[in-house]
């Protein structure tokens, strides 16, 4: 990546280069008059294109010029669209994964009786059905006021579903509240019924399989005068067992993150995303699992992806996982290559392949070992693929019951969502993290500003060391911003 006092020059195979801050017509960079305004994040044109030319970022083709385009010219929306249309057929051509050396390393961390280990020490109240998100919401509150101080806290995660669904959309919602239950780092979980929906507590307990009954309890609000008084009963009962918890060193292999981006901009796969590729290696150096999710946000980058598969067979299963979102855009009716939203629009980004460049990036380089289906938990080290739509609520749900200590969320435009995890916000620019300080976890702009990728990824890591220690709280933790979305597609009776 070359950069002059002005723009970007990602790849040197790119026809283009990428504005650091908002550039006026007639100013001049990379031996390039500009004929155009070019806003902070957006791209002009290093040389001249003719109609039909692939406009290349990041050495890969993001889309065709639809008409000419000087040198100098703003290349956005309106003069670029993209190449990606219909199905594609894939051919596996695996390339060659560098070697990265191993790496050891220990943090203190909470090991679980099963075998897991846990980043926080928290009591999780998990809801069959959404009819008991207020009483949910109460007991939790009251709990946190009765037993406060006596474990990293008590979080209930209301939804709306666990009843009236059929088919694919309740067993979805049964795995990912199963996902919730089995996290370890939740201490305590209390499971929450009404009594009478679909995903009712017996049914729910048969998909658990066998559990800790001193570590899970379940509680049934119709069989109960005071629901409130009778959940805070049992939730004393996992504050108690809680507390004999204790901090001890565990070796860093068994950390799983979860890599997101969400509120994109043109410095996405310029800074933030790249940096969170050096994280994704490092966990695999160290043995851990790293899970990548976003499958529409793949589109036009998936052969990438698809050639880091480890083996033939997980090859076939990443097509199946590309293929089988599409066929769900298809069966709506739906453009498959839809651009992306109107924030990473304004913040320079023009198509889905431009998105999906940048967006891959997260995965590092490292094979990809294991290809998860939605609701099914990660179990082999390495980088696993996670389907699930690109939707930021619902994506980072997917990645906390596949089983992530926390989330690496970077953004360029800046947002609140929290997962049931740690939520670490990576701003992509300085002025994001700046504006925005009570959402920003760490400033990924720093690299637009002479920090080298090797200095800063040596930062993020000590971060994350002492958030996944308990040293440090990441924003969403401290804001109370901890939310869930459960992926539907179906009816709804």
């Amino acid at each position: 990546m070359d950069k002059s006092k002005s723009f970007i020059y990602i790849d040197p195979r790119d026809n283009v280069a990428v504005a650091i801050e908002t550039i006026e017509a007639g100013a001049t960079a990379l031996g390039v008059t500009l004929r155009d305004t070019v806003p902070t994040g957006h791209k002009v044109a290093l040389h001249d294109l003719a109609a039909g030319d692939n406009v290349i970022k990041y050495g890969f083709p993001i889309g065709y010029a639809t008409t000419a385009i000087p040198a100098g010219s703003h290349i956005h929306t309106h003069n670029l669209k993209t190449n990606l249309s219909g199905l594609l057929e894939y051919s596996y051509e695996p390339v060659e994964i560098p070697a990265l050396p191993p790496q050891k390393g220990t943090f203190m961390g909470y090991n679980r009786p099963d075998g897991s280990v846990g980043i926080r020490n928290e009591i999780w109240i998990v809801n069959t059905v959404g009819c008991v998100n207020k009483p949910a919401e109460r007991i939790a509150a009251e709990a946190n006021r009765r037993f406060a101080g006596r474990t990293d806290g008590i979080f209930t995660f209301v939804h709306p579903y666990g009843c009236s669904q059929l088919g694919d959309d309740h067993v979805h919602t049964q795995q990912v509240l199963s996902g919730l239950v089995k996290h370890p780092n939740a201490a305590g979980v209390l499971v929450l019924g009404l009594g009478c929906e679909n995903n009712t507590i017996k049914s729910f307990r048969e998909l658990l399989g066998d559990i800790d009954e001193t570590r899970v309890k379940f509680l049934v609000a119709q069989e109960h005068e005071d629901e409130v008084e009778a959940s805070l009963s049992l939730l004393e009962e996992l504050v108690q067992y809680a507390e004999g918890c204790k901090r001890e060193p565990i070796d860093i292999s068994k950390l799983v993150i979860g890599l997101k981006c969400g509120g994109s901009d043109g410095f996405s796969g310029i800074t933030g995303n790249p940096l969170v590729g050096r994280m994704s290696d490092r966990i695999i150096q160290h043995g851990g699992i790293s899970l990548l999710s976003e499958v529409p946000e793949m589109f036009g980058a998936e052969m990438i992806l698809m050639n880091r598969c480890a083996t033939p067979a997980l090859f076939d299963k990443t097509v199946a996982l590309i293929n089988d979102f599409k066929a769900y855009y298809m069966r709506y009716g739906q453009e498959i290559y839809e651009n992306p939203s109107p924030g990473n629009k304004d913040g320079g980004i023009s198509t889905l392949e431009d998105k999906s460049l940048g967006c891959t990036q997260k995965g590092g380089s490292g094979a990809v070992t294991a290809v998860l289906g939605y609701g099914e938990q990660a179990r082999t080290p390495g980088l696993n693929l996670l389907q699930g739509p690109g939707n930021d609520i619902v994506a980072c749900t997917a990645l906390t019951a596949a089983g992530a200590h926390m989330i690496l969320f970077t953004t360029g435009r800046g947002t609140p969502v929290g997962a049931p995890v740690p939520t670490v916000k990576i701003a992509t620019n300085a002025d994001l993290a700046t504006r925005k300080t009570l959402w920003t976890d760490f400033n990924a702009g720093m690299l637009l500003e002479g920090i080298s990728m090797d200095d800063a990824s040596d930062r993020l890591w000590e971060q994350l060391i002492a958030i996944a220690e308990g040293r440090m709280q990441t924003r969403n933790e401290e804001n109370g911003y901890r939310e869930i979305a459960i992926f539907k597609d179906g009816v709804t009776l």
